[in-house]
């Protein structure tokens, strides 16, 4: 067997928190793209905010630790963390400015022409004073507590990206006090964004900001005092979980009493409105043990993410992507009994062109056949109110085996899997959580029947996961099968979550934490022996993010060896493709446009044999060797067809929505006087049912 010949040195490796800010940066170019319909570019704006939240809770957060710590522990690009976070600081800074700058130079005046207003104070009409003022009156006021600030009232805290207002007053109050400031804590019960009435606002749909309601009535709060100012706020904490592996006996005890922290967790980032005095600002770092450079002064609202709402408040189709119903596989377009289905043929389904719906009824046919006695299924994110969850419940009620591995450690979703294993075990089911340490990414679910010749397996495996909601704009791909070899795979993967046990060499599936990392290179290393061989060699891999060091290695090795390589990796990458001497057969594509592309697709040439794997796994260090994942093969030549066609095809081929990746670990979209070609838009018009133009 080939092994690699040399390390690469730190320079040939680009920055992970650098090139996450590099994909923001591609999520606010669809914002400032006029192409994109209006509503939908400022949702685009509003995801940017969101993703920047959870980079300061995680990433930021970790950078800051990493210095608390005095560590000079460097990641594979040679940074120290000091410098990382300088340029990070650097880059976030502009990127904010420049999101703003979007947002009220551009996106609001352009609403404003369509009937869609934000009402500034200073234009507010008496009458609209009025309605406004009986609804704070009404609605907002009776919820406030002002806390002012003196021995007596500590500083409160101040929950992670809560919207508070610090006031600073003058004079004295019924008792004497006057300590010169206050905060006021906005209820995340009240609306940001709140609508006019129609006859009021002059136009069709007009709207006032919460900060904008707050600050014009806040002298209500401090009666007889003088109210010298009144500035937004809003703090972002560090919200990483920490579970010690080593101490933990219960993970889901652990986990209950550790999410309340995550609220409250050492403060990451101060952002303010632009109006804010000094003295106020220097008080409110002072607080939170914040430096300058953790300050983010904004023209505007300190929370852009509340903006998401405004497009579902709206009735304005002709400002928003064409909708379309989801196709089927032509074996379930007509009247179908989803096992016999399975039975025919393997079936794939490539979301959100085709539709979630068979997945939920393998799970609902599954719960009331009186055949089926038993069904497994992994849980990472699913919803709180899932439709899966409800036939599951179902089937545990009719006394079928129901046993779910629900990941109490998916970010940012613990609080909904808790619930769910709840519920579940209310009703008898068998709820484990993994295997501490571990993540469980991997998405299975397997249906146990009984037949005439004997137990059969159903097993459903998807490069996405069990949410019905986001299956509607996450690009996955989903396989039904009843090859028993792939059965007796998932069924012994099942058998190390819930039990105990040697791990056991698969027929097809690659797993992590055991082989899927060695299986990986060695496809890329039989791609090697093929190009040294003078064979045809061909690596195209779609994933999204590109981190891990060895899989980077090898794939530079290939292309010294003279394979082709391309990749197509949505968010993070680390590898500098292009570089003479390094990687010049390796091209680097990132696609950012309606859905979010989420599938990972791998395939190898392999003399001819054309091997391709779907999986859960991005190539990262955590997916390789902290996770518990899946990638499975694609049997079928017809369904091998496919992928090519649908799933890897197109995006090498979009010349409207690819940006093309340099060895810098710059992104641009090359002009080009072809016909145009999206992607995205060419699978909703080919496997839609009844597509509109979504051009």
């Amino acid at each position: 067997m080939l092994t690699l010949s040399r390390r690469f040195p730190p320079d040939q490796f680009l920055n992970r928190e650098l090139s996450l800010l590099a994909f923001n940066r591609r999520v606010l170019a669809q914002a400032a793209d006029s192409r994109v319909p209006l509503l939908e570019r400022l949702r685009f704006l509003c995801i940017v905010s969101s993703n920047l939240d959870e980079f300061f809770e995680i990433r930021v957060a970790g950078l800051k630790e990493q210095l608390k710590l005095g560590s000079h522990a460097a990641d594979a690009d040679g940074m120290l963390p000091l410098d990382v976070f300088r340029r990070v600081t650097d880059q976030a800074h502009q990127l904010i400015a420049e999101q703003y700058a979007l947002l009220n130079d551009v996106i609001l005046p352009a609403l404003d022409k369509e009937g869609i207003a934000f009402f500034r104070r200073s234009l507010w009409t008496e009458k609209q004073r009025a309605w406004i003022r009986e609804f704070f009156l009404r609605e907002v006021m009776p919820v406030l507590t002002p806390i002012g600030l003196d021995p007596s009232h500590p500083f409160p805290r101040v929950l992670n990206k809560s919207l508070n207002f610090a006031v600073e007053l003058e004079g004295t109050d019924a008792f004497g006090r006057n300590s010169g400031a206050a905060i006021v804590q906005a209820p995340r019960a009240l609306p940001r964004v709140i609508q006019l009435p129609k006859a009021l606002s002059g136009v069709d749909y007009g709207f006032v900001f919460l900060s904008s309601v707050l600050h014009e009535h806040v002298d209500e709060l401090f009666t007889g005092m003088n109210v010298l100012g009144c500035y937004q706020f809003r703090v972002t904490r560090n919200s990483d979980l920490f579970v010690d592996d080593e101490e933990v006996k219960n993970l889901r005890i652990a986990l209950q009493g550790e999410l309340p922290q995550r609220h409250f967790g050492d403060a990451v980032r101060l952002e303010v409105a632009d109006n804010c005095s000094e003295v106020m600002t220097d008080f409110l770092l002072q607080q939170f043990g914040l430096e300058r450079s953790d300050l983010y002064r904004v023209p505007g609202i300190v929370n852009l993410v509340r903006l998401m709402s405004v497009p579902d408040q709206v009735d304005r189709p002709d400002l928003m992507y064409a909708p379309f119903q989801p196709g089927l596989p032509k074996v379930l377009t007509k009247r179908y009994d989803i096992f016999e289905s399975i039975r025919k043929q393997d079936i794939l389904m490539h979301h959100p062109f085709q539709s979630f719906t068979p997945v939920i009824q393998l799970l609902q046919q599954a719960a009331d056949d009186p055949q089926v006695v038993a069904i497994k299924m992994t849980v990472y994110r699913t919803g709180a109110e899932s439709v899966l969850m409800e036939h599951l419940l179902r089937a545990a009620e009719k006394g079928k085996e129901v046993t779910v591995v629900v990941e109490l450690m998916a970010r940012f979703d613990e609080e909904a899997n808790l619930s769910i294993a709840s519920r579940l075990e209310e009703v008898g089911a068998h709820v484990v959580y993994g295997v501490v340490g571990y993540k469980t990414h991997a998405k299975m679910l397997m249906v146990l029947r009984r037949e005439d010749a004997g137990y059969r397996r159903y097993i459903h495996l998807g490069t996405g996961n069990y949410h019905p909601r986001t299956t509607r704009f996450y690009t996955d791909f989903g396989l039904l099968t009843a090859n028993p070899e792939i059965g007796d795979d998932v069924n012994e993967v099942f058998k190390q979550l819930t039990g105990l046990g040697k791990a056991s060499a698969l027929k097809h599936l690659w797993q992590a934490p055991f082989a899927l990392h060695s299986k990986m290179l060695a496809a890329i290393r039989g791609e090697i022996e093929a190009a040294r061989a003078g064979k045809p060699a061909r690596i195209i891999a779609k994933m999204n993010s590109l981190l891990e060091p060895e899989i980077i290695t090898a794939l530079y090795e290939a292309s010294a060896a003279g394979v082709t390589i391309d990749l197509i990796v949505r968010g993070v990458c680390s590898l500098r493709p292009g570089v003479k001497g390094l990687s010049e057969n390796i091209r680097v594509r990132s696609v950012i446009g309606r859905f979010l592309e989420h599938h990972r697709i791998f395939y190898f040439h392999a003399n001819g044999k054309q091997n391709i794997y779907l999986s859960s796994a991005d190539w990262m260090e955590r997916n390789f060797f902290r996770r518990i994942e899946i990638s499975f093969p694609v049997l079928e030549p017809k369904l091998k067809r496919r992928v090519l066609k649908e799933g890897l095809k197109p995006y090498l081929a979009d010349n409207c929505q690819a940006w093309e990746m340099n060895g810098s670990g710059e992104y641009r979209i090359k002009p080009t006087r072809r016909s145009r070609i999206c992607a995205q838009e060419l699978l909703v018009a080919d496997m839609a049912v009844g597509a509109i133009n979504v051009a």
